[in-house]
């Protein structure tokens, strides 16, 4: 029996959204096997899925930079929302980005190049900062899209696109589906994408929730199909209804402009960060005393 420690509660807690004692619960259940405890949970419906996204928050800027070919997305995060309203900081930002595009998204290379004006920034400023990630994508065209934008081409969404080919359509299609990625946050680009142990992982989620006890096998086996299915419209970009004409799958939109997906990326600000005041790891702590 793996011992269930406050580190393992914290992580399930901030990946789940689910209470401690429930986090708890679940890592005994699992034998503190994280990703076992978090399928346990929303098979309880103790949390749905994807749910950690939407619930964590941090202050800075996210800002697209393209040129020719290439496009690259950069998160810069700061400690307030006021310091991402700074003309200073925003500067830092472009800045950064800017030079992520020279560097071809290399995230080491940047940060090197960028750490004396972070640092400079910090000092005017009097506020922490830091460079958090860049994501690259190529192809024939680039399209980007900034949701929530503060400033021209900076706000708290930003999202890259490559598609190759295309015909007099794309340029059309092509920002509408960097709007789309923004508003429906895929996971993968096309099903090839998708790991087969996610793809298991969902059915056995889905049997074990419940929903197929007591019926026939080529029933449960149709039902499966179609759950996972549906998965793959919530998760996957090609698959998903395009948000402008949900008659139409991304992909069918796409082809109809002679085009074809060739990446994306997508930040969200501060996504993956747990944002609290309070000392979470001493209040797990106190829970397993």
């Amino acid at each position: 029996m793996a011992e269930v420690t406050a580190k393992l509660i914290q992580e399930l807690r901030e990946k789940t959204s689910a209470g401690m004692m429930d986090c708890k619960k679940a890592l005994v259940e699992n034998n503190g096997d994280i990703e076992a405890a978090a399928d346990w949970l929303r098979q309880k419906g103790i949390v749905k899925a994807a749910s950690k996204a939407s619930r964590v928050a941090a202050s800075g800027l996210v800002t697209v930079v393209k040129c020719d070919n290439m496009g690259c997305v950069v998160e810069v995060n700061a400690e307030t929302d006021f310091v991402a309203k700074n003309d200073k900081f925003q500067k830092l930002v472009a800045d950064v980005a800017n030079k992520a595009m020279e560097l071809a998204g290399d995230f080491d290379a940047t940060l090197a190049a960028v750490k004396d004006d972070i640092a400079a920034t910090i000092s005017t400023i009097g506020e922490n900062m830091n460079l958090r990630r860049i994501a690259r994508v190529n192809g024939d065209h680039v399209y980007s899209y900034i949701h929530n934008a503060l400033v021209p081409g900076m706000g708290q969404i930003g999202v890259a696109v490559a598609i190759n080919g295309g015909n007099e359509h794309i340029d059309e299609i092509g920002p509408k589906i960097a709007m789309h990625i923004a508003a429906n946050k895929p996971e993968f680009m096309t099903i090839a994408d998708v790991d087969p142990r996610a793809v298991e992982r969902e059915k056995k989620v889905f049997i074990e929730s419940g929903a197929t006890n007591g019926k026939p096998e080529a029933v449960v086996e149709k039902m499966v199909a179609g759950r996972i299915n549906k998965w793959y419209a919530e998760s996957v970009l090609e698959e998903q209804p395009f948000v402008m004409d949900p008659s139409k799958t991304v992909k069918q939109v796409i082809d109809e402009a002679g085009g074809k997906l060739a990446g994306f990326a997508y930040f969200v600000l501060g996504e993956g960060i747990e944002k609290r005041e309070d000392n979470l790891a001493d209040e797990v702590a106190k829970m397993l005393k």
